[in-house]
């Protein structure tokens, strides 16, 4: 009777904390929703802004914010995946592939300023890159690598050894049996990783005020890697903390819905493949 009462006990104590933690999302959201979407249209969107008059856009910032995200993923994905490859596949337990672990988990607990401070140095100032897209797209890659290489190992590690054992039973090779047996099996929790990268990295601030500045070009949609490279999520707090414009926290309030809106989008376009092809490995193991 003790035991099924504590389980009971406990049990409610687990709903009640995940509808506490689901009823703060909630509130979290909508007061966002709330204050910014009246304030989203498509001049807001894709309109230039304004330093001192009021109505101005956030158009270059959008493009500016998925500009730096695929530049960065571009970058981070294929390292990451080949870091991950072979920390799972190759390396063995040595003292060496204790280190790079380490180092991997002790990158990703680095304050975010601290990387923003370290691209500067480097990037902006070393190499003369200056407050550029692509000083803050190669900041962000210092963000996204340490996540993405324990995600991709440890997606890796979780397929059954099985799998490789058959493929290599068949005749194929190692590299064969990692690219089309291995690397399949891991995608989902490979793209769950790339989804959690990403929403990090669009709302990311402190590295991009170091690196990508707090201007933008003066042509709506500059691909140049060495134009200037502000994001929504830097607008905002510039606006916030030394913007001149009268109506500043209305695009604040914009900004943070359409972020919101964005992320969430994002998740989506992300999860819908990933659901489809859970769907089918799950029907492929049925079989």
């Amino acid at each position: 009777m003790n035991a099924k009462l504590t389980n009971s006990v406990a049990t409610a104590v687990m709903w009640l904390v995940g509808f506490m933690i689901l009823g703060i999302l909630i509130f979290f959201l909508g007061y966002i929703l709330y204050r910014g979407l009246p304030v989203l249209s498509f001049d807001f969107m894709f309109g230039k802004p304004s330093d001192i008059q009021a109505g101005g856009g956030v158009g270059p910032q959008l493009f500016n914010s998925f500009y730096l995200l695929f530049l960065s993923l571009a970058i981070s994905i294929p390292l990451a995946i080949g870091a991950g490859i072979y920390l799972a596949e190759y390396a063995r337990e040595t003292r060496l592939t204790k280190i790079v672990r380490l180092s991997t988990e002790s990158l990703a607990t680095v304050p975010s300023i601290v990387l923003g401070l370290f691209g500067m140095i480097i990037f902006v100032n070393f190499l003369g890159f200056g407050f550029s897209i692509i000083s803050g797209a190669l900041t962000l890659v210092l963000l996204n690598l340490p996540v993405l290489v324990r995600v991709t190992e440890e997606s890796i590690r979780t397929v059954p050894k099985a799998y490789g054992e058959a493929s290599l039973a068949l005749g194929a090779t190692k590299l064969q049996t990692i690219w089309k047996v291995i690397l399949p099996s891991a995608l989902p929790g490979i793209i769950t990783g790339i989804t959690l990268t990403a929403g990090r990295a669009l709302g990311e601030t402190a590295i991009l005020i170091f690196t990508a500045g707090t201007t933008v070009s003066r042509y709506q949609a500059d691909t140049n890697f060495f134009a200037a490279g502000e994001t929504l999520a830097v607008h905002m707090w510039y606006l916030m903390s030394t913007g001149l414009v009268p109506d500043r926290v209305t695009i604040a309030d914009g900004i943070g819905a359409l972020l919101i809106i964005t992320i969430l989008c994002f998740n989506i376009l992300f999860m819908i493949p990933l659901k489809i092809l859970q769907k089918r490995m799950g029907v492929v193991k049925h079989l």
